[in-house]
C-alpha cells in the first residue's frame, strides 16, 4: 500500500480533549477503510501565516497511513465536511520517516533549553545597562549625572536674583516696548 504523510489543523478554540476524539475518529475512518496509521503526533496550538475562518491560531496534528487511495479519499471528504478542521493537506510518500517529526524534535529542544535554566538565571543581555543614552538620541539633550557624577562635577554657580542684576536705563526699556508693538518712536 502506498505511503502518506497527512497534516491538519483543527480551530483554536477546540480543547485539547476535543482534538484526541476528532484525531481517534479520524485514525478509526482510516482503519475501518483498509489502511493503518502508523504515527500520529499532536504538535500543539501554533500561529497561522495568516487568518483562516476568522482563526488566527490552529490545532496541528500529523499523520503517517499506510493506505490505499480510497482510504485518504475518505478521510479528506470526512474532514472537508467537520466543521472544527480548518484546512489539511496529504502528500504521497516512497517511504515513511521513523522516529519524531521535525516540528516534534523542535519542540522537545526549546523544552529541554527552558527547563536547563532557573528563572531567575536568564541572561539580560544589554538591558540591565544604563540606558541615559536614549534622551540624546531622542533629541531631549543630556541624561542626567549619576550620583557619583554629580559629586565630581564642578558645582554650578547659582543664577543671579533680580536684585544682583542691573537695571535696565530708562533709555532702553521704553524703545523695548515700543519694537514689540510694532512701532518705532
Amino acid at each position: 500500500m502506498p505511503n502518506y504523510e497527512h497534516v491538519f489543523i483543527a480551530r483554536q478554540d477546540v480543547s485539547g480533549a476535543q482534538i484526541e476524539s476528532i484525531t481517534d475518529g479520524f485514525v478509526e475512518l482510516v482503519e475501518t477503510n483498509g489502511g493503518k496509521v502508523t504515527k500520529r503526533e499532536h504538535w500543539g496550538l501554533k500561529n497561522l501565516a495568516y487568518r483562516i475562518k476568522k482563526n488566527r491560531k490552529g490545532h496541528y496534528v500529523l499523520f503517517n497511513l499506510d493506505a490505499p487511495s480510497d482510504a485518504v479519499l475518505e478521510l479528506e471528504r470526512n474532514q472537508r465536511l467537520h466543521e472544527d478542521v480548518l484546512r489539511y493537506l496529504t502528500i504521497r510518500l516512497d517511504e515513511l520517516e521513523e522516529g519524531p517529526s521535525i516540528q516534534m524534535q523542535n519542540k522537545s529542544a526549546r523544552d529541554g533549553r527552558r527547563g536547563d535554566r532557573e528563572r531567575g538565571d536568564r541572561e539580560r543581555g544589554d538591558r540591565d545597562r544604563d540606558r541615559g543614552d536614549r534622551d540624546r538620541d531622542r533629541g531631549r539633550g543630556e541624561r542626567s549625572a549619576t550620583p557619583s557624577e554629580a559629586s565630581e562635577a564642578p558645582a554650578e554657580t547659582p543664577a543671579k536674583t533680580p536684585a544682583e542684576t542691573p537695571a535696565d536705563t530708562p533709555a532702553e526699556a521704553p524703545a523695548e516696548a515700543a519694537t514689540e508693538k510694532g512701532t518705532e518712536t
